[in-house]
């Protein structure tokens, strides 16, 4: 069990809406007690009409930024393959800036290839687009030490994924965040390998915060994963509508669990 707070996001998927209507939900987001609202890093839309209405992530990430004050924001997550590495630092810096420091940098590997393929993109492999996201991140990490004026704090990285011998391996060497999906029996273990990673670069592994996605009002599954590590949850939410009719419920149970944790 995780001695750290319990926190609730929100991912608003930029996808099947409209800008207008984004915007009205992630100001929501906020005055609802959310403490994360995320994006994702696409170019065609995951589900539903597969031609219906998209919008880049991380210009979407800056208009999130300027038009919101208190929640954190972030990609959930960045594919590491569609910018170079300097590049991506310089925008984590300047949406950082236009936050005010409250960006989460989010990356991981790469996977959805009609994004690739219709942007020019070379789709590899698994495995040589977690090799690329190897090269890259100590790239970023220099970049943002570089940069003129420098990020207004050291930006939280969250890496996303599961893969035991790279993707683990790569949060153990840069994550400030770990997001990953599946059941408690396999948190377990993929915590239990994330742990082994630090240890054989000397780090502990409780400064990595464990991350989540979670749906519906079921929050007797996230009890069963608090107990394993995790505490940071989130919802994903899909245009036209952008539903948050289940953030109310996740905040209160946030909130009841932390109560309870300060309470002893």
């Amino acid at each position: 069990m995780s001695d750290r707070p319990i926190r609730v996001g929100v991912q608003l998927q930029p996808q099947q809406g409209t800008l207008a209507k984004m915007r009205e939900t992630w100001l929501r987001v906020e005055e609802m007690g959310a403490d994360t609202v995320f994006n994702w890093d696409h170019f065609h839309p995951l589900y539903g009409d597969p031609d219906g209405p998209h919008f880049e992530s991380w210009t979407v990430q800056a208009a999130m930024a300027e038009s919101t004050s208190r929640i954190q924001i972030g990609c959930l997550v960045t594919c590491n393959s569609y910018r170079n590495a300097n590049l991506q630092a310089d925008m984590a810096r300047t949406v950082d800036h236009i936050s005010g420091g409250r960006l989460i940098l989010g990356i991981g590997a790469g996977w959805f290839q009609k994004d690739y393929d219709q942007y020019g993109y070379e789709f590899g492999t698994p495995g040589s687009r977690l090799n690329l996201l190897g090269d890259y991140l100590p790239r970023i990490a220099s970049r943002l030490k570089a940069l003129n004026p420098p990020p207004t704090r050291e930006i939280p990285v969250l890496i996303g994924g599961g893969g035991e011998r790279k993707t683990l391996k790569h949060v153990a060497g840069y994550a400030s965040i770990w997001h990953a999906f599946g059941s408690v029996a396999t948190m377990r273990h993929k915590s239990s390998v994330l742990a082994d990673h630090c240890a054989a670069i000397g780090r502990d592994p409780a400064e990595i915060e464990h991350s989540t996605a979670t749906q519906g009002v079921n929050t007797s599954a996230a009890d069963d994963l608090v107990d394993v590590g995790f505490s940071l949850f989130t919802i994903g939410v899909s245009g036209p509508d952008y539903k948050l009719d289940a953030v109310p419920t996740w905040v209160a149970w946030r909130d009841a669990r932390n109560a309870a944790a300060a309470a002893g």
